[in-house]
């Protein structure tokens, strides 16, 4: 046996002595099995630093083009103040809660919209279906961002007698104080459709590439790039400049609109009620609609935002409050946009309701009507155009963060230290898949509508329908195949087939929380 302070320790083994470790070295030694089962830590995912990061992004990512130029089109068409009564029911009832679950479940386990799903692995499906409509999303909605930015450049110069562009045998002038009104609608139009779009006799013949358009699509994506290629840290600063600042371009237009003489017919139209639509289902259907698309539910994006939040942020008090900022943008633009078309009412004299239009048709056509017949019309021109570009970018780039967001929590190692590189090789894939939308055909993305589709009097051929539900069919049928790709990859009989793929999966290490003081259950979580 060994003596007291002696390095050496005698063991029953007649043929092995072993050197005795002093204790107080103990605490630098490490195991040689845990030294091999160490392994590489991912890269910080990062985290919201300033105090209103993720509330404003919230509002940046809810607040876009559907608030301006959809919201105030329904109320009108759906009987006016009548239709809020089904829109605040459906936000109530499904907005609000859905919206509060995509922001709490992410900031409960600090991953993305892909990553979340371990709370009921069988569900991923769901992730994946998600991750593959914001791809499709992100390559057609900034198009919109590119057409405003094609407007936008070309309101610029003079305010009268500005030619903008002459194709083939027309002379397209926008900013042109017309004496002879019915001039005035083919004036805009034929800039829309022979001047930007310079459109073909249909979508089976795509011709050229506009190469304007596709200037402006790239530099749409650079400014998507640089608004989220550092991270969340960097992006909780754009959105202070970018979520703000429709909002004063909004106040300008609102009174200067309700200046303008008509103003009050237009304003009337989108809020007299007419309680007799409420029994049609149509209307219930618009408000249920609006609220899913104004919200930006079901894409992984929320639960990204949220994901970056501290653990014990008030998620509850931020849902709140976001709805309610969207739902108030969304009827204060309906003033804003109504005063423009009773103004539109009273030169053109012609109804109201027969001027009303929504989606591109309000932002593209309509409005630049009304700014022909306006005072300094580049000007206003210039806030309206602005203030579009900023509201489709801020949706845009929260968008393309859930998507990266998803796919660098799946693959942390990989990804997140080439975090740059991979947002740089998703933006130029986009791009150059954009170019669909960009040529002189109709817009191929829009084939995606589930109804037979049409553009004023050109209806798509089949095959071109297809095509829109063969992309639609892409991520719906990820939702019941990986729950089957599951079922037969997993081991066992069915009952623990079952269970595997019904029971949250643990982590091997905890999410980074620095406020983060237990690993309890949902229910202990402060949301």
């Amino acid at each position: 046996m060994g003596k007291t302070g002696q390095s050496t320790v005698d063991l029953n083994s007649p043929t092995e002595v072993k050197q005795a470790v002093p204790f107080e070295e103990l605490d630098h030694m490490v195991p040689p099995i845990e030294k091999n089962k160490k392994k590489e830590e991912p890269p910080d995912r990062g985290s919201w630093k300033g105090k209103f990061d993720f509330l404003l992004s919230c509002v940046g990512y809810a607040i876009g083009l559907g608030n301006v130029w959809r919201f105030p089109y329904l109320c009108g068409k759906n009987g006016g103040g009548a239709f809020l009564i089904p829109y605040f029911l459906t936000l109530v009832f499904a907005g609000i809660p859905l919206f509060l679950l995509e922001t709490s479940l992410g900031q409960f386990t600090s991953v993305g919209g892909l990553g979340v799903w371990k709370l009921i692995p069988m569900m991923k499906g769901v992730g994946l279906a998600a991750v593959v409509l914001s791809f499709w999303l992100n390559i057609y909605y900034i198009i919109i961002i590119a057409w405003a930015l094609y407007y936008l450049f070309n309101s610029f110069g003079s305010n009268k007698k500005k030619k903008w562009q002459k194709v083939k045998d027309f002379t397209f002038i926008m900013y042109e104080c017309l004496t002879d009104t019915t001039n005035l609608t083919s004036a805009v139009t034929e800039f829309w459709e022979r001047n930007m779009h310079q459109l073909s006799s249909g979508l089976e013949e795509p011709g050229e590439l506009r190469w304007p358009l596709v200037g402006t699509l790239a530099l749409a994506w650079v400014l998507v790039y640089f608004s989220i290629w550092k991270g969340v840290e960097w992006t909780g600063k754009v959105v202070y400049f970018s979520a703000t600042y429709p909002y004063f371009m909004l106040f300008i237009l609102f009174f200067r609109g309700v200046t303008l003489p008509g103003a009050i017919d237009g304003i009337r139209f989108y809020i007299t009620p007419d309680f007799n639509k409420l029994i049609r289902s149509e209307v219930w259907l618009d408000a249920a609609t609006q609220i899913f698309f104004s919200y930006g539910l079901g894409l992984g994006s929320l639960i990204a935002l949220g994901s970056y939040n501290s653990y014990n942020n008030d998620v509850y008090r931020d849902s709140i409050i976001v709805c309610c900022i969207n739902s108030c943008t969304s009827m204060f633009a309906g003033f804003v946009i109504f005063s423009i078309v009773g103004f539109m009412s009273y030169i053109t004299k012609k109804p109201v309701q027969e001027l009303a239009a929504s989606g591109p048709g309000l932002a593209f056509l309509a409005y630049p009507q009304a700014v022909t017949q306006l005072p300094m019309s580049s000007l206003w021109a210039i806030l309206f155009f602005s203030m579009l570009m900023m509201l489709g970018l801020d949706s845009q780039f929260c968008t393309v963060e859930g998507f990266i967001t998803a796919l660098m929590d799946e693959y942390p190692l990989l990804l997140r230290k080439r975090k740059k590189i991979f947002i740089l090789i998703v933006c130029f894939i986009s791009f150059i898949i954009g170019f669909s939308n960009i040529t002189q055909g109709v817009f191929t993305f829009s084939a995606i509508e589930m109804t037979p589709l049409s553009l004023g009097k050109y209806v798509y051929p089949l095959w071109g329908q297809a095509i829109g539900w063969l992309m639609a069919l892409s991520s719906m049928i990820l939702i019941p195949g990986y729950t089957v790709y599951m079922f037969c990859t997993t081991k066992g009989n069915i009952k623990q087939r079952w269970q595997r793929m019904t029971t949250s999966l643990e982590d091997e290490k905890p999410s980074r929380h620095e406020e983060r003081t237990h690993a309890g259950s949902v229910g202990e979580a402060p949301v």
